[in-house]
């Protein structure tokens, strides 16, 4: 619902900021197989979320599978070590995956990761057995649906791990130069700018 910015825009900023670049043909695909890879992935696609949770517009995205990844993301963002991260799931998996899942598109609810997914996606889950689900819908995120599913057709796990792109004190990310910034100063592997996967400096 909030402010986005054309491809123009973001190439502009990219340029001046002097990243490699590249513009993919596929950033939803790329960026799933860089998450399948153990990377980290800060994503910057379409409208600022408006509301208290990234909700995959401005996002960090990992891989829900591996275990290290609550480790590595707190760290990034400079937060506690025991804070939880949740998921955004594809709409018509969420009562596969959560005890009494439903249709809960805003990341507000808590619910029970089913018993026997618990060990699938240690990453989201917390020390009581829940996590915060996010149902991610194609007709309202198209690129955010299309990277969950190349992620789920290559794992078969229907879900990455989202959190918000900032740095910690700060709010979340809006235009491509606060992504940008924000990116070079968090350390995470690569970039999905609109269409440009951007890679990390160091």
């Amino acid at each position: 619902l909030g402010p986005s910015y054309d491809e123009a825009t973001m190439e502009g900023a990219l340029r001046r900021s002097g990243l490699t670049y590249t513009r993919s043909e596929d950033i939803a695909r790329e960026a799933a197989e860089r998450l399948c890879r153990g990377q980290i992935l800060a994503w910057f696609q379409g409208g600022l979320e408006y509301g208290p949770r990234a909700l995959g517009g401005r996002s960090l995205l990992a891989d829900p599978r591996d275990p290290s990844v609550s480790d590595r993301l707190n760290r990034l963002k400079d937060r506690q070590l025991w804070r939880p991260f949740a998921p955004s799931i594809l709409s018509g998996h969420e009562a596969e995956w959560f005890e009494g899942g439903f249709d809960s598109r805003f990341m507000l609810f808590t619910l029970p990761v089913a018993q026997d997914k618990r060990h699938v996606v240690p990453a989201i889950v917390h020390v009581d057995g829940t996590s915060r689900p996010q149902v991610v819908h194609a007709t309202a995120q198209p690129a955010y649906h299309a990277l969950i599913s190349a992620f789920f057709e290559e794992t078969g796990v229907p879900m990455v791990v989202d959190t918000s792109f900032n740095r910690r004190g700060e709010p979340i990310v809006n235009t491509p130069e606060e992504a940008i910034e924000a990116f070079v100063a968090l350390g995470a592997d690569a970039m999905a700018l609109g269409p440009f996967l951007v890679e990390h400096p160091s």
